[in-house]
């Protein structure tokens, strides 16, 4: 769509490849009064493209909130797996929204821009400077999610790292878990070009 903005120049207006379901269209009531109570009395751009189908945003309702709420893991680990996954995946709206909870979780600016980097391919995950700004069980989960996430099959050494750094089989089960569940999540939101809500 675009919107000109001068009569010689036409500007780009981002917009999804399925139309934001908009509040009057949104779907069942219960379903949407749900999903705002969940939001704050809101719903974004994400809810308004999985209302395109109530059972699924149904499904995503109970799981999701699970993952990010409900685990043993650490929420540094958890954060760090999803901004991980959301730069690998080049998926800008999942990260701008987990950054700021990684740095409310314990997170560093300066990791945080080591992460944008690995997903921009200029850090390789060996590089030493990732040694330097992430602690061995951040790398463990760091390696983790970048071969979960690039080769979906993760190494036996990079398994019996993650295993040994986090000591706790459900923590690495629930790891895992963090890294599948955003990938599913980056991957709905770069296939429909979901935006950042203004």
């Amino acid at each position: 769509m675009y919107r000109g903005c001068h009569p010689f120049t036409i500007t780009r207006v981002a917009m999804p490849r399925l139309p934001y379901k908009t509040d009057e269209d949104a779907g069942p009531a219960d379903l949407v009064a749900a999903i705002r109570a969940r939001r704050g009395g809101r719903l974004a751009n994400l809810d308004r493209v999985l209302l395109h189908s109530p059972a699924f945003a149904r499904g995503w309702g109970e799981m999701m909130p699970r993952v990010r709420n409900e685990l043993a893991l650490p929420s540094l680990l958890k954060e760090l797996a999803m901004c991980a996954v959301a730069a690998l995946n080049d998926a800008e709206y999942e990260f701008h929204h987990h950054g700021p909870l990684f740095l409310q979780a314990g997170g560093t600016q300066a990791q945080l821009d080591a992460l944008r980097a690995i997903g921009a391919g200029t850090v390789a995950a060996a590089d030493g400077d990732l040694a330097g700004r992430f602690d061995p069980q951040q790398r463990a989960a760091l390696q983790l999610s970048i071969e979960m996430t690039r080769d979906v099959k993760v190494s036996d050494a990079t398994f019996a790292a993650a295993r040994q750094a986090l000591g706790n089989d459900q923590h690495v089960f629930e790891l895992v878990g963090v890294i599948a569940a955003y990938n599913m999540v980056s991957r709905i939101l770069v296939a429909l070009d979901v935006q950042v809500e203004t």
